[in-house]
């Protein structure tokens, strides 16, 4: 357990705050929001980027930079000991068993086998990508580990330059 665990802990420990319980409490009488106005009135919410009209900071300020997060590939990694306690000596491995065995969940482009923990079954393994001592440790064990293709990656520009064009003379 982690330092940061247990403040997660103690939060969720903490007693949600009891409001309108009567003045002798403290948090009676306007229960915290004040007198009047749109915040003391129930349904009343704002978007923390409003400012009351003005252009928000978020819209004033520059975006600059790129991120990849929305392009990169969404890589899930499978361990060797998963594979030793889930399948029985001889079977085919694919993505579509790795996702019955409940091993990788929906949602990933590429699967990586990777090598922690020891193989005593031979396996036909097949997925996207395998680390190097984890395909030693495949074949080592009498398996195999087959590589499947990817997404085919975005071609940009088919048509090609115009200027390529001119000078091949189309």
């Amino acid at each position: 357990m982690n330092i940061h665990d247990v403040n997660e802990q103690v939060k969720a420990a903490r007693k949600p705050r009891r409001v309108g319980r009567g003045t002798g409490s403290g948090r009676g009488k306007t229960s915290q929001r004040g007198h009047k106005g749109f915040g003391s009135r129930s349904g009343s919410s704002m978007n923390p980027v409003f400012e009351g009209g003005q252009m928000p900071l978020v819209r004033r300020v520059p975006k600059r930079g790129f991120n990849n997060k929305t392009f990169a590939d969404v890589v899930v990694a499978v361990n060797l000991f998963d594979l030793e306690r889930c399948f029985d000596k001889g079977d085919k491995i694919t993505p579509e068993t790795l996702k019955a065995k409940g091993l990788v969940k929906k949602g990933f482009d590429k699967i990586k086998v990777l090598s922690n923990g020891e193989l005593k079954k031979s396996l036909d393994v097949s997925a996207h990508a395998f680390s190097a001592e984890a395909q030693k440790k495949i074949e080592a064990a009498g398996g195999k580990a087959t590589v499947l293709p990817g997404k085919k990656p975005v071609v940009k520009n088919k048509m090609g330059s115009r200027k390529k064009r001119l000078l091949e003379g189309r």
